[in-house]
């Protein structure tokens, strides 16, 4: 059994390369919960999706705009991307996420699930409709010429048949 006297001093086991390992491991627990934190887990695949269109898009056919943020009926709704060109507008829907992805057109709600989890989310189909009515409404255009794109990053693989104007990009 130890006694107060033969314990170490404070000063003895804090020394500075402990402290210093220390720091880093509270900074990597930190840095751990933000990543998987859903704002910054969006904000990176909204990234992905904006690193991955600049060398697709030829600059003089499409106006790539990021972040946009519209008044809709009962107050604003946030875009992720909307592209601008002559073949149409696109409003693009990221979702950053992995695990198996089931839902359908039909569906409400949209399930994720992992081995010994499941989550149930708005299907982003029905989400960017929002979107896209919104857009379509601010900018006087017909209906036919907004253009609704769900982009998945972080590899998910959808469990059932994907409608055609959903994409699935690798992790």
């Amino acid at each position: 059994m130890l006694t107060a006297s033969a314990a170490l001093p404070l000063d003895k086991i804090l020394t500075p390369p402990v402290i210093r390992l220390l720091i880093l491991a509270g900074a990597l627990i930190l840095v751990g919960a933000l990543l998987r934190s859903p704002l910054v887990k969006g904000w990176l695949g909204e990234l992905q999706v904006n690193i991955a269109a600049r060398p697709l898009l030829d600059k003089r056919r499409y106006h790539l705009v990021k972040n946009v943020t519209v008044p809709s009926g009962d107050g604003t709704t946030q875009i992720d991307h909307v592209i601008v060109s002559r073949y149409g507008v696109f409003v693009v829907e990221t979702k950053n996420m992995s695990g198996w992805i089931f839902g359908t057109e039909r569906d409400a709600q949209w399930t994720q699930k992992f081995r010994k989890s499941s989550f149930r989310f708005q299907t982003p189909l029905r989400q960017n409709y929002k979107h896209t009515e919104t857009i379509a409404e601010l900018l006087g255009l017909p209906r036919d010429r907004i253009k609704s794109v769900i982009v998945f990053v972080g590899g998910a693989q959808l469990k059932k048949e994907v409608p055609s104007n959903v994409t699935i990009t690798g992790g």
